[in-house]
């Protein structure tokens, strides 16, 4: 594939620390995604955490366990499109504010779930919302931010999601044991106080306003069809599909640690208790954490290219590594290395899609390529319940590591090299 050729920035304040060429405005930013992102993570995780007591009380197998979750993923496919276009239309913050109240409130209302059903319902309009907030806060950030720092800002706003899936670890293992699962769900309201922060004092990029304030031309296509014009439909197709391989190992891997961890080891689990479980989680996401913030370090010094095989090739030894241990000590110690490369990628994306994409169709592109890949990669919890039914969760996982080996042929072949690429 043709390889781009782009020209390096300005390396002449190469000397002073990068964080001191951050504006106040650009960490505003990144306070806001960042924020929107974790909690967005912790109520979406807040399901995987009390899983096995949902299962329990309203009479659900693996298989249903699962599809609720791929239900979720799904609808988060059609909120991430949705709202890129509300992002390129009326603005990222709104589009951002919008989002994280949507999957706060359905969050609240899992609570009240009588039947399957009713959660099932509750659990679809959660994914709307969750998936608006990733598209929104990356065009936030990757217009707000320099190029030269593009990918450490990533870094830092998608390892917000480890620190949500720790802190949803933490909240069920806090309020569980006290007010059952729907207590658990009930703590989901509180991000919406976020959107409100937001709302107040978190400011457009400039390139979004000045693209807005530009001409518009009369019977322009709409957005959506632009992606699939001849100037940037291999941008399209490579985006998602690269997005579905990634996403699927994820997914498959991610919903179901918890209650692998807590499934008795006659039943294919590691058979920890609630504590340990807690414990175990919140140490491998402190790896996820440090996968996060670390490729995006990589990303802008060696290449977004090279820092996506590293973590896909790396993903695709240790899952099926981990699928393999049921000796609670090893899975403590392997946990944060499988967290740290099985996760760390997805910082990659939202720098890497915008620049591919022009300003105009640019939080669209990311929406499109992100949750299309998501809405595919839906069916992943789903598959690895049903095979865990059968073989166990352990042995499921290690299917998972064609996804990810997926993912690093697609990196190597089609990928070009984007570092350093200023956004127009």
């Amino acid at each position: 594939m043709e390889q781009l050729n782009y020209s390096q920035i300005d390396n002449s304040s190469a000397t002073r620390p990068w964080y001191k060429e951050v504006s106040k405005n650009q960490w505003r930013s990144l306070i806001a995604a960042g924020s929107g992102w974790a909690l967005d993570s912790m109520d979406v995780m807040l399901y995987s955490m009390i899983l096995v007591n949902i299962m329990r009380e309203l009479h659900m197998d693996k298989t249903m366990g699962g599809f609720l979750a791929t239900l979720t993923l799904l609808s988060s496919a059609v909120g991430g499109i949705f709202f890129g276009m509300i992002a390129d239309r009326f603005g990222r913050t709104k589009s951002l504010m919008l989002s994280i109240l949507v999957y706060s409130i359905f969050t609240f209302l899992c609570g009240f779930s009588q039947t399957i059903t009713q959660l099932a319902v509750f659990r679809l309009l959660l994914g709307i919302g969750m998936g608006g907030e990733w598209v929104a806060g990356a065009a936030l950030i990757t217009e707000s931010w320099d190029a030269k720092h593009r990918g450490k800002a990533m870094g830092f706003v998608q390892s917000s999601w480890a620190i949500g899936y720790a802190l949803a670890a933490i909240v069920a293992g806090i309020i569980s044991p006290h007010w059952g699962w729907r207590g658990v769900f009930f703590f989901g309201i509180i991000p919406a106080l976020i959107a409100i922060w937001i709302r107040k004092g978190t400011k457009e990029p400039e390139i979004w306003e000045k693209a807005r304030q530009a001409p518009k031309v009369i019977h322009s296509k709409p957005k959506l069809v632009k992606l699939f014009s001849a100037k940037v439909f291999r941008w399209t197709l490579l985006g998602a599909v690269l997005s579905v391989c990634a996403q699927f190992g994820y997914w498959g891997l991610f919903t179901w640690i918890p209650s692998y961890l807590g499934t008795p080891v006659d039943k294919g689990g590691a058979g920890l208790d609630v504590l340990k479980s807690t414990t175990w989680i919140v140490i491998m996401q402190t790896g996820a954490w440090f996968g996060y913030v670390l490729f995006g370090f990589l990303a802008d010094k060696i290449g977004r290219k090279k820092t996506f095989i590293l973590f896909f090739v790396a993903a695709a030894l240790l899952v099926p590594i981990y699928g393999m241990t049921q000796n609670a000590t090893r899975l403590l110690i392997l946990g944060p290395f499988v967290a740290f490369f099985g996760s760390g990628y997805f910082s990659g994306f939202g720098a890497v899609l915008a620049e591919l994409f022009p300003t105009e169709i640019r939080a669209t592109g990311q929406g499109f390529c992100y949750n299309f890949g998501r809405g595919i990669a839906a069916t992943a919890p789903t598959v690895v319940g049903f095979m865990a039914s059968s073989v166990g969760l352990g042995a499921a996982f290690g299917f998972l590591s064609i996804a990810f080996a997926l993912a690093a042929i697609l990196v190597i072949i089609f990928l070009p090299e984007t570092v350093g690429k200023q956004l127009n």
